[in-house]
């Protein structure tokens, strides 16, 4: 019999709040705050725009997409509103903890401050929680900040993470282009955290190689990396087909530091040559911290339950090893010990059963 994932419950940690956005959001915002210059005009030929120009295979119009998503997020109202959403979707799709990242920094063009940004996604998300628990879906959201990588505010909204974390922030992140950004150009921000003993991830090991994971661990500190499939660069095989792991990937697996992983995404964009060939089946056999992702719902088409059901039907997953890496999600989630056991073992654990 065939493994239905929908009913699982689920421990999302890298989801992008700009690109999870629903297509008829873009469309009603883009009217209410004046934005014109989206490709299409109903929801149905906008979201498959955005899903076809994320296949592409142009870095170029891949991007294009992130510019009409943030392009009508910049009013207190859109973000709260899209905020509200996604918690919504994601406790409709079993989602019972879920990690979702955006930067301020980009909200500020209809002048908002970094502040009022914040507040407005924090209230959206609080929102969301209340509904989804009296619709008998309860969920648990926490923000996680992200700098990006060419720009030079990383410290700024590492201190507003910081002020923010009793107020539903998790944690702090950096994102964008990595060749010629390497994570080591915002020390200053990762060693304010560590001082501050606040969590962060970092975007690592996707697009670059492994010089961008070592210097997300050695250098930055990094507690998680964000998508890390690079890692099997420093994994051999001998002729018998068994792997023998260099230096950087040890340290990982030994550490457990988690990686948090993409699969549809990274197809996508060129990570990796399909679901089946993706390196998280591999890692995960190899019982590295390997958690299950979506990464921009909106882009890639996607789901929880949809990317589950990939592993299942075109990797061979079963829900043994599904249990495993939603229970490694949970124990790697920037949230308070205590309250991740509570998830782990009045949630997680029953639903499974």
């Amino acid at each position: 019999m065939t493994l239905d994932t929908a009913p699982l419950p689920k421990v999302l940690l890298h989801d992008h709040l700009d690109g999870g956005v629903r297509p008829a959001t873009v469309l009603e915002l883009a009217r209410e705050t004046g934005y014109t210059e989206l490709p299409a005009d109903d929801p149905v030929a906008l979201g498959e725009w955005f899903r076809a120009a994320a296949d592409s295979g142009s870095l170029v119009r891949y991007l294009e997409t992130f510019a009409h998503t943030v392009g009508v997020m910049q009013t207190a109202d859109a973000l709260h509103r899209v905020a509200y959403e996604c918690v919504r979707d994601l406790s409709d799709d079993g989602v019972v903890y879920a990690e979702v990242r955006y930067a301020p920094e980009q909200h500020l063009e209809q002048g908002l401050s970094l502040e009022e940004v914040v507040e407005a996604v924090n209230a959206g998300f609080r929102d969301g929680e209340r509904d989804a628990a009296v619709a008998g879906r309860p969920i648990v959201v926490r923000a996680l900040l992200t700098a990006m990588r060419h720009a030079a505010k990383s410290r700024e909204i590492a201190e507003l993470a910081v002020r923010y974390r009793d107020d539903g922030v998790g944690g702090f992140d950096i994102a964008g282009a990595e060749a010629g950004y390497p994570p080591t150009r915002h020390l200053d921000a990762f060693e304010y955290l560590r001082r501050e003993n606040a969590h962060f991830t970092i975007h690592a090991g996707e697009a670059f190689g492994l010089p961008s994971i070592w210097e997300a661990i050695q250098w930055c500190g990094a507690e998680r990396l964000g998508h890390g499939v690079r890692i099997v660069d420093d994994i051999q095989q001998d002729v018998d087909g068994r792997p023998h792991l260099g230096r950087l990937a040890a340290f990982v697996r030994d550490r457990r530091i988690p990686l948090e992983m993409c699969p549809s995404s990274n197809v996508q964009t060129g990570a990796a040559e399909s679901i089946a060939a993706h390196p998280i089946t591999f890692l995960k056999d190899l019982t590295f911290r390997v958690t299950l992702n979506t990464d921009n719902r909106l882009m890639s088409n996607t789901s929880m339950s949809k990317e589950m059901q990939l592993l299942v039907d075109e990797a061979g997953w079963s829900k043994t090893d599904l249990l495993w890496v939603t229970l490694n999600a949970m124990k790697s989630a920037f949230l308070p010990f205590d309250q991740r056991l509570r998830l782990i073992e009045d949630v997680i654990k029953p639903g499974y059963r």
